[in-house]
Parts: structure tokens; sequence; C-alpha cells
């Protein structure tokens, strides 16, 4: 699996291209806004996108994610439907409260649990539900590439913010010590914002959730 980072929206928010080199069939991870530079970059890798894939309901994420599937005639998948009052929020309360461009309310045609799976060509990623930065928030994790995309969950020193509405430190604590910290110490995750890092890095030296191992 291969995956170039598109920053997007005034926060910088890490938007995902990921695409399987066999198929060039490609997922956009959390299209949260300037869509037209998402189209770009598929164009530029000369891919064929065949789903958007959402980590959270929070605008930044997925403000896009509608316009970008109508556009291309792909599914939505994710994030957990405990994010639903979120997505429905994206055109009203979602902006006034982050100051950005209102997104398109959606429902996903398929919701997310823990333990599902997703496919991008013929790769397949792994699901974690992870709720603390928001309850229905998820991770997508490739086995094969060692790659995960993390969203606001974990960041290179740091987690997600967990005074959000319905959002919880125990349960974001919980959710990366039994999810992203069993995974191998080599495993390269992509954040919401910010630079990548590795699970590794962060059970060593991360401040905000000590690794219990």
């Amino acid at each position: 699996m291969r995956y170039r980072i598109i920053p997007v929206t005034p926060f910088q928010q890490n938007c995902t291209l990921m695409w399987d080199e066999n198929t060039n069939k490609a997922a956009v991870v959390d299209p949260g806004g300037d869509v037209n530079r998402i189209c770009k970059a598929i164009e530029e890798q000369g891919v064929t996108l065949e789903k958007v894939l959402v980590t959270h309901g929070h605008l930044d994420h997925c403000g896009g994610a509608k316009d970008l599937a109508d556009r291309f005639g792909v599914p939505i998948e994710g994030p957990n439907e405990a994010d639903d009052w979120l997505l429905e929020t994206l055109g009203s309360a979602q902006t006034r409260m982050w100051g950005l461009p209102p997104g398109k309310p959606f429902t996903p045609d398929r919701w997310l649990s823990q333990g599902d799976t997703v496919t991008v060509g013929n790769e397949t990623l792994q699901v974690f539900h992870c709720p603390g930065h928001s309850p229905g928030h998820v991770v997508f994790y490739d086995a094969n590439s060692k790659v995960a995309v993390s969203g606001d969950v974990l960041f290179a020193g740091s987690i997600g913010r967990t005074d959000l509405p319905k959002g919880s430190f125990r349960a974001l604590e919980k959710a990366i010590q039994e999810n992203m910290y069993t995974l191998p110490d080599d495993v390269q995750f992509i954040p919401g914002h910010g630079p990548t890092s590795t699970i590794g890095a962060e059970k060593r030296m991360n401040p905000y959730v000590r690794f219990k191992g």
C-alpha cells in the first residue's frame, strides 16, 4: 500500500490518499475540505478512487466527504455509528464551532465497528474502534505495509483532545493501550495533524499515554 498526505483546511488536517500498487485502486481517508486539491492529487497519482474512508465526524476530517463521494460516485465507509450526531451537524453547529466552511451532512454507506475490515483494491485494512476524542472514532491499519491512519487518536508526542462534546480521556487512553500500542513498534502512523511517527516511539516517549506493557 502506498500513500500520499494532502493537508486540507486551515487546520492542515492530514487527508490521506491510499492506493494498492497492484490495482491502482485508491481510497481517500478524511477529506475534510479543499476537495479540488484532493481531486488534483488523485489525478496526479493516476489512481482510481473506489471509496472514501472517514475516521470520525469532526468537520475538518469529513467536511468534504459527501462532495468527493458524489463527484466520483463512490461509497463512504466509516466512522462508527456513535458519531452519527456529528455528521448531522456538518453544515450547521460544527461550522459555527470551528469557523470552517460548511460540509454536507451524510450517512455513510457503511458504519464501521471494532474488528471490521475495509478493502482498497486487493489490500485489506483492519478497523479499530477508538473512542475518546469522539465516541465513534475509528482507526485504519494495513498490516502488510505496517501503516495506520490514526485520525485524532494518537499524534507524534501527543493525543487527541478529550475536552470536546462526548470526549473522554479514560476512553481514549483505553483505546490507545488496547489498539494502537498493541501494534508492532515499527508501524508508522499518520495522525490527523502534524508529522508521522511510529508506534515504538510513542510507547517510549508519549507523555500523555504511557505504555503499560
